[in-house]
């Protein structure tokens, strides 16, 4: 499969571990077969009472090949994990790369419980594919092949059905449980990944549950999936068992077809009687090797079930620019300018924006206004690269943003959207996430700045700033931008939660830090934007109306109307 292109290419890069490993392990078999022959042998030797000088030379041979096989048995161990960890390792840091920029385009895709069993329980699923999949075969030609050219020195009837059995036991066993397998195939993983879904969100929306008395409900349906899964896994190690008995019988069926056609050859004179119990013993011991080609099937089509999940997870959202490269400076004013643009999310049937205009100078204030779906936050996200727009250019500086490095543009910009994250730690954790070098003092001034004079540094902050109100998380957010040093601001409703006269004074302070750089305002309340260069009204992902404040409320078109509808619920509220 195609998914497991990036599995050869790990195993590649760890190309000296697994080449140990393979040593490893074949010497490891070989000594084993030789071990028990070596062990037969001396057993039928002893009834023939040979020299005592035989017995030692036997009975060292049987000890120094114990060492030995505990020895590469444990050097092979050592290097095939260090390989699979290693590769896991790659396989992790490749495949966050390419989520990380994917987003929150995966989020609106997936489902979070969804998206979580597959970094970990997929990711995980994959370091099989080298232990369970790729390394049994190589063993099990190597071993066989040696341990029949050991046995054809002494009968070639007995080496014929040593090779019988390897056919049997590398193919028709595996052949089998694959049939049963595909019956059975990603329904565990399914399953796990409903569970974990069902959990996921049951956790994030507890409190809402419980109050409206759904909580009971949802439990059952979180034991509906947890019995779903556990029956899944019953029936696939069932399935599993019954494959690695099919081997022990394929193996036994085999020691005793090696003890008759033994005791025939003996009876017809082609065999010596003193190596009849060393290749039964060689028959027992060598078919160790191929018991983990009975479950190779199950661990096949889990490996490829769990690449193929984590392929459509980066595939299917992909939005890379075709040309990164290009930086966007920082050290002046940025311009933004949309020609043409239209976005529609996936699924919706109407577009988020069509066919959308709208040129930024450097160093101006522009607000950008209009009921709630008309696309104002769609353009945040577009400018970010967080997604891609189905049609026209987006350019930044004249530079398109096809052609820039994402993270210049993220370094750039001083970001406050509707929706800010906050990390489990403190008050200072969470204002220093820039990396950038910052004081106490600095911390503690840019929190005035935001009305938070009495917040201290060191405050806990929950999971998600579960402890803090709306107008808090919003104030930090602000917090977290005023402390970098971008030159172009995107804020998308950064005060709807703060009151009047709070908003004030925290936007004042905003307004003066970017006295210089460009600013972009996204916003319902239409009170403030006296002070902006540029107001743009959207509605239904178009622009309707462009100008200054003045000259929006002298042309008395939707601006106005929106204007006097908003001063007549604040008059209501305050009558």
């Amino acid at each position: 499969m195609n998914e497991l292109a990036v599995l050869s290419k790990a195993m590649m890069q760890e190309r000296k571990d697994i080449v140990l490993s393979i040593l490893g392990g074949f010497i490891a078999g070989i000594a084993g077969v030789a071990l028990f022959s070596a062990s037969g042998y001396l057993i039928s030797q002893t009834v023939f009472a040979p020299p005592l000088y035989t017995l030692i030379v036997l009975t060292s041979l049987v000890k120094m090949l114990g060492l030995l096989r505990a020895a590469s048995r444990y050097g092979e161990r050592l290097y095939s994990h260090r390989a699979t960890f290693s590769m896991l390792s790659r396989l992790r840091t490749s495949f966050f790369a390419k989520l990380i920029p994917l987003t929150p385009g995966i989020l609106n895709k997936n489902r979070s419980g969804d998206l979580l069993a597959r970094i970990v329980g997929d990711v995980e699923s994959l370091q099989n594919y080298f232990l369970r999949v790729a390394y049994p075969p190589i063993m099990v030609v190597m071993v066989f092949l040696a341990t029949v050219l050991f046995t054809s020195a002494f009968s070639l009837w007995i080496a014929l059905l040593f090779v019988l059995g390897m056919l049997v036991t590398a193919f028709v066993v595996p052949g089998i449980v694959l049939l049963g397998q595909r019956r059975i195939h990603g329904r565990v993983r399914e399953q796990r990944a409903q569970l974990s879904t069902e959990v996921t969100e049951v956790l994030y929306g507890f409190r809402d549950l419980k109050v409206y008395g759904q909580l009971a409900q949802r439990e059952q349906q979180l034991q509906q999936a947890s019995s779903a899964l556990a029956a899944e896994q019953q029936r696939a190690a069932g399935h599993l068992l019954r494959g690695q008995s099919m081997h022990a019988l394929v193996t036994f069926l085999i020691s005793w077809g090696v003890l008759a056609q033994g005791a025939y050859l003996i009876m017809d004179g082609a065999l010596a009687g003193v190596f009849l119990a060393m290749l039964v013993m060689a028959s027992l011991t060598v078919f160790e090797e191929a018991a983990a080609m009975a479950t190779l099937p199950a661990y096949k089509e889990d490996s490829e079930h769990a690449a193929k999940r984590l392929t459509e997870t980066v595939q299917s959202t992909a939005v890379q620019s075709s040309q990164p490269g290009g930086t966007l400076a920082v050290d002046h004013a940025v311009s933004i300018e949309l020609s043409g643009v239209t976005f529609q999310y996936e699924g919706e049937w109407r577009a988020a924006l069509r066919d959308m205009s709208l040129l930024i100078t450097p160093g101006s204030k522009t607000a950008i206004v209009g009921p709630s779906g008309s696309g104002k936050s769609t353009i945040i996200d577009l400018l970010l690269e967080l997604r891609t727009p189905m049609d026209g250019d987006i350019r930044l500086n004249g530079i398109s943003v096809k052609e820039l490095d994402e993270a210049s543009i993220w370094q750039a910009a001083n970001v406050v959207l509707q929706q800010s994250h906050f990390f489990r730690g403190t008050i200072r954790d969470n204002l220093l996430l820039n990396g950038e070098e910052h004081t106490d003092e600095q911390l503690l001034e840019v929190l005035t700045k935001v009305q938070l004079p009495d917040t201290s540094l060191t405050d806990r902050v929950y999971e998600k700033g579960e402890n803090l109100s709306d107008g808090e998380k919003q104030r930090l957010a602000l917090a977290r931008a005023m402390l970098r040093k971008g030159r172009l601001w995107l804020l998308d409703e950064p005060t709807s939660s703060l009151d009047y006269v709070t908003e004030q004074h925290v936007m004042k302070h905003l307004y003066t830090q970017a006295a210089h750089d460009t600013l972009l305002l996204i916003c319902h309340r239409l009170t403030g934007l006296e002070e902006m260069d540029q107001i743009v009204v959207m509605d239904q992902g178009r622009v309707i109306e462009t100008g200054s404040y003045l000259e929006l409320m002298e042309q008395k078109g939707y601006f106005y109307e929106m204007k006097q509808i908003e001063r007549q619920m604040i008059g209501e509220v305050g009558a």
